[in-house]
C-alpha cells in the first residue's frame, strides 16, 4: 500500500466496517508510517481501483493481522484469500511462524476463509466489538 491508495482504502474502510468504528484517513496514514519497520500493508487492485487491502504487524515472536477488508461488491471472488496469503508470506519472510488474528464471531465467511488457510480458534472475547458482539481469536502456526 502506498499513500496514493489511502483515499480508496478509507472508502473501503467506511463500507466494510459501517457498524464499527472505521479507521480514519489519519489513522491509516499513521499505520502506513510504520512501514516497513513493523507493519506491512498490501492492496488488491483492479487496474487503478483498489478492491481490498490488508495489514499485518510484525512482532519479535508473532505476527498479528491488523485488518483485512474487501470492497463489498468484490467479496466472494478470492480477493480476501489473496490478501491474507500475502500477509502470511510477509510473516514467513520476517521469520515469524505464528500469526494471530481477531474476527467478529458473526463473520462466518471470514472464519471459514481463515480456517481454510490453517487458522484455528484459540479463544473468544465476549463483547469485544460492543455489547453482544464477540471477537474470536485465531492462530496459525507455520509447518
Amino acid at each position: 500500500m502506498r499513500w496514493w491508495h489511502l483515499e480508496q482504502v478509507a472508502d473501503i474502510e467506511v463500507h466494510a466496517f459501517a457498524d464499527e468504528s472505521a479507521w480514519s484517513v489519519e489513522q491509516l496514514w499513521a499505520e502506513l508510517a510504520g512501514v516497513p519497520e513493523r507493519r506491512r500493508y498490501v492492496v488488491a487492485a483492479d487496474g487503478d481501483r483498489v478492491v481490498g487491502y490488508a495489514g499485518i504487524g510484525l512482532g519479535p515472536d508473532t505476527a498479528d493481522v491488523m485488518t483485512v477488508a474487501v470492497r463489498p461488491g468484490e467479496r466472494g471472488r478470492g480477493v480476501g484469500r489473496r490478501l491474507v496469503t500475502a500477509l502470511l508470506d510477509e510473516a514467513e519472510t520476517a521469520g515469524l511462524r505464528t500469526v494471530l488474528l481477531e474476527v467478529r464471531a458473526t463473520n462466518a465467511a471470514a472464519i471459514a476463509l481463515y480456517s481454510d488457510l490453517g487458522f484455528v480458534t484459540i479463544s473468544r472475547r465476549p463483547g469485544y466489538y460492543g455489547p453482544g458482539r464477540d471477537g474470536v481469536i485465531m492462530r496459525r502456526r507455520a509447518q
